[in-house]
């Protein structure tokens, strides 16, 4: 039987497992259901009142569209190789590292699932990672909408947040003199 520290680390994965797997399977429903943005077809307003919008759109960079005039021999490099590697030194980390506390090891596991998610389409989907989600910024930050993104996009940047607010609590709270 497993003991308790080595189940403590695993079963986060679960969320790793279902972070990738649904948003591979929401993104194969958008394939096939919703033509290419701006190929006649707007998507699907979903509230009626142009917040939020379910559009296919495919981005053949990283995050807002960065890199995207790479040249396309730095494309599999950059976007794939390069992030299986930072992946896998997170993945080293967690199991060699005892930082993190039960909650945090919950939080890497989103990250390394959505990450997954999008390195599954960089190299499944020639024609890019699928992102669908658009919503209105109202102009905030040079946006009239933010850039359109995914399931796993959404994870990585929602668990890196508070990932990172856990860090600096638990830090804070160490320095607090008993």
């Amino acid at each position: 039987m497993l003991e308790e520290k080595t189940k403590e680390k695993i079963l986060p994965f679960l969320l790793t497992l279902l972070v990738a797997l649904a948003d591979q399977a929401v993104k194969t429903l958008i394939v096939k259901k919703i033509p290419l943005y701006g190929s006649g077809n707007p998507g699907i307003d979903v509230f009626g009142n142009d917040v939020l919008w379910i559009i296919h759109v495919r981005n053949r960079a990283i995050a807002f569209s960065i890199g995207q005039d790479l040249p396309e021999s730095l494309r599999p490099l950059l976007f794939i190789i390069l992030p299986i590697i930072v992946l896998g030194f997170l993945l080293w980390y967690y199991f060699k590292s005892q930082d993190f506390s039960p909650s945090q090891r919950w939080f890497v596991a989103g990250i390394i699932g959505g990450g997954g998610g999008n390195i599954l389409d960089r190299i499944f989907r020639p024609d890019g990672v699928v992102d669908f989600i658009s919503v209105k910024f109202y102009g905030l930050l040079g946006f009239e909408r933010w850039p359109t993104f995914n399931i796993a996009d959404a994870s990585v940047v929602i668990c890196c947040i508070i990932l990172l607010i856990s860090m600096f609590t638990k830090t804070s709270k160490q320095k607090e003199p008993v």
